[in-house]
């Protein structure tokens, strides 16, 4: 069994830390920064990974944010990585979200408020979470997940197979006969009837459940009133389907604020697989990290 007892901190200034969230233990690693900034920055972690994250990215950022100033705390929630307690899902991490700022407060001294950064389905526990804390300064969010069924099928619709009618060697192997015609056109049209006839129904009895996921997040931006920076990857089906989520009035106009940064990176793909496209969203993170470090006040 784990305890804050099995602490340690590496010469590097990165720190292994074991931390409470109702009656678990969840273990993190907190990298300490020379002359500190009062803003602290907690990467939350979501879909299938852990606090190294996908490429390692979690590690890189988490070192990057911590060389320009920022002490950094990135955890594994419960049921993932080394931390212990039952996979709840990301729609139930606010426990463990306030858990880990909490530790980042208690053991980075001088941080004072914290930006919470999170990928995929983090970024939306993040839209769930930040407007019930206090102390969180800011949010840095990279291609929310706001997948519902009904909007899954129509992002299939229109990015996937739009782009695909656009693709000239799609073309090129119907003239060749690599690919039927009847049946690919049989094919595609099966499809896309069975996913919107799957999509309605379950719409409808998510509606009778719960609010759709992609209007409590909306509720949620609203409700925070700090700083959001917003990066989206040109070639994921999860930032489209969020922006096919935002075209209604009330995520256009929550987007539109001044407080709402956003950066595009065309040709990347959802975890941002390349070094370059890595390097870009730490690069352009660091500077809204400065920005807003420059001006929040703090209580």
């Amino acid at each position: 069994m784990l305890s804050s007892a099995d602490d340690r901190r590496s010469p590097q200034g990165e720190e292994a830390v074991v931390f409470d969230c109702e009656d678990q233990h969840l273990v993190g690693i907190l990298h300490h920064a020379g002359n500190a900034s009062r803003l602290g920055v907690l990467i939350v972690t979501g879909g299938p990974q852990y606090r190294i994250g996908s490429h390692r990215q979690f590690l890189l950022l988490a070192r990057a944010f911590a060389a320009a100033g920022f002490p950094t705390l990135r955890f594994d929630h419960r049921g993932t990585g080394d931390s212990e307690g039952p996979f709840l899902g990301f729609e139930h991490l606010e426990a463990d979200i306030e858990a880990a700022v909490d530790s980042l407060l208690d053991r980075a001294p001088g941080v004072e408020r914290v930006v919470l950064w999170g990928l995929c389905d983090a970024a939306s526990a993040i839209f769930l979470y930040a407007a019930r804390d206090p102390r969180v300064a800011g949010l840095l969010l990279v291609n929310p997940w706001v997948r519902e069924p009904e909007g899954e099928a129509r992002a299939l619709v229109k990015h996937y197979y739009g782009q695909r009618l656009l693709d000239a060697g799609f073309w090129r192997k119907l003239l060749v006969g690599e690919v039927a015609v009847i049946a690919a056109l049989g094919g595609f049209a099966a499809g896309v009837t069975g996913w919107l006839r799957s999509a309605s129904a379950s719409r409808k009895a998510q509606e009778a459940a719960a609010p759709p996921l992609s209007g409590r997040m909306a509720h949620g931006l609203a409700a925070f009133q700090g700083p959001v920076g917003l990066i989206l990857s040109g070639r994921d089906l999860t930032a489209r389907e969020f922006e096919d989520a935002a075209a209604g009035a009330l995520w256009r106009r929550l987007l539109a604020a001044p407080r709402v940064a956003r950066h595009s990176l065309p040709v990347a793909d959802h975890t941002f697989s390349r070094r370059a496209w890595r390097e870009d969203v730490a690069r352009w993170t660091l500077s809204w990290l400065q920005r807003v470090e420059s001006e929040d006040e703090v209580p």
